[in-house]
């Protein structure tokens, strides 16, 4: 009988043990998504948008019911800087986190290696600003872009040079980064093509805070167009200002790096008529006055140049996931290449390769403000 109690005790104790474990095991069903992006340093502004793109569309998916088994969705943000080597360091601390999802990153030149990392554990990243085209094209399976790629936005911005203003003569400058660098040869590639001369296509350092050297052979070479290829909106912003100081009466052109606010906030007046390059966002459009309305309650700011990019490539994986019923890398993949929805950014529909289309619009800054200019789709003015 002793015996008989003994034992009864002992089940007694183990089905608690086995009912805490379970409890501990529920409770444990924490879905990891990563962010990564420059947070400090000269690109934090875009960093952070990625961020909390990302951040605010983990919020709304959780507000309509969250994923079935799992308690909660954390976002890990890791600081890139834009430098290869921590890009590295940083999806080592992801992959060390057990994240199943990495949002970014922001430069190419840390976005490509940081992938080759974390392809190695099978990890899904989706890259909502990085550009080059060697970003999709190898043959890395888990490998999505939701922004658009380089050798889709050079002839589209040549295409505008030459059919919408004419010009015969441009003079281009880059600071030598994956991105811009790539950018600017083929920027100078496609204008060759149409014959646009090319005066000059000269380089400047990352971090350079004067101007004055490439300016003035700017200013000799009397370009129809300066094209502007830098890594940020910050320092895009120092190099307007001091051509206008210098007295360049050049048309200036930057890119999607260029294209953020903050451009127009620092260089203030002396970015009106200035022209960019970015991808085509519909902001009439009800999806993206959805997200628009839903990230300025929850981060009490406007949106930064890549948010939409960050908040679509997040609920996409968030979709993928909730399809799929696990995280298993190759069942993600699955769902993600079947989804077809409204963003607030664009039509996320991923091609085979992880890309999503590119489809580039010309902004022009008016009155202290982007406003679309011209459609390179149809080549025509808004």
């Amino acid at each position: 009988m002793k015996r008989l109690l003994v034992l009864v005790v002992a089940l007694a104790a183990l089905g608690l043990f086995l009912a805490g474990c379970g409890e501990e095991k529920k409770a444990d069903q924490v879905l990891k998504i990563g962010t990564m992006s420059p947070l400090t340093g000269p690109y934090a502004a875009d960093g952070n948008d990625i961020r909390q793109g990302t951040e605010i569309a983990v919020e709304v998916f959780m507000e309509a019911g969250g994923i079935p088994g799992f308690t909660n969705i954390e976002v890990i943000p890791q600081d890139t800087a834009c430098d290869p080597k921590q890009a590295v360091a940083a999806a080592n601390k992801l992959i060390n986190e057990k994240v199943t999802g990495v949002v970014g990153a922001y430069c190419s030149s840390s976005t490509i290696p940081a992938s080759e990392t974390l392809a190695e554990e099978n990890i899904i990243m989706l890259t909502p600003a990085s550009t080059n085209p060697k970003v999709t094209e190898r043959g890395l399976p888990y490998m999505f872009r939701t922004c658009g790629r380089d050798d889709h936005q050079a002839p589209a911005a040549v295409k505008f040079m030459k059919e919408a203003e004419g010009v015969k003569t441009i003079f281009i400058v880059d600071d030598k980064t994956t991105y811009s660098q790539g950018l600017a040869e083929g920027v100078a590639l496609a204008a060759k093509e149409v014959g646009i001369e090319v005066l000059e296509h000269d380089h400047v350092n990352q971090g350079d805070k004067d101007y004055s050297a490439v300016l003035t052979k700017i200013k000799s070479a009397n370009p129809d167009l300066l094209y502007i290829s830098l890594q940020n909106s910050a320092t895009g912003a120092l190099m307007v200002i001091q051509a206008k100081r210098m007295g360049i009466d050049a048309i200036l052109m930057g890119q999607d790096a260029v294209y953020h606010p903050k451009l127009i906030e620092i260089a203030k007046g002396d970015a009106e008529g200035m022209y960019c390059t970015f991808g085509a966002i519909d902001k009439n459009a009800p999806a993206y006055k959805e997200f628009l309305a839903k990230y300025k309650a929850k981060s009490g700011n406007e949106p930064g140049a890549y948010s939409a990019y960050s908040f679509d490539s997040a609920t996409a994986y968030l979709m993928a996931v909730k399809a799929a019923g696990t995280t298993d890398p190759v069942k993600v993949r699955e769902e993600l290449m079947k989804l077809d929805f409204t963003g607030a950014s664009k039509q996320i529909n991923y091609q085979e390769n992880g890309d999503s289309g590119s489809n580039y619009t010309v902004y022009r800054i008016t009155d202290g403000q982007f406003v679309p200019y011209w459609n390179s789709l149809t080549g025509e003015k808004y």
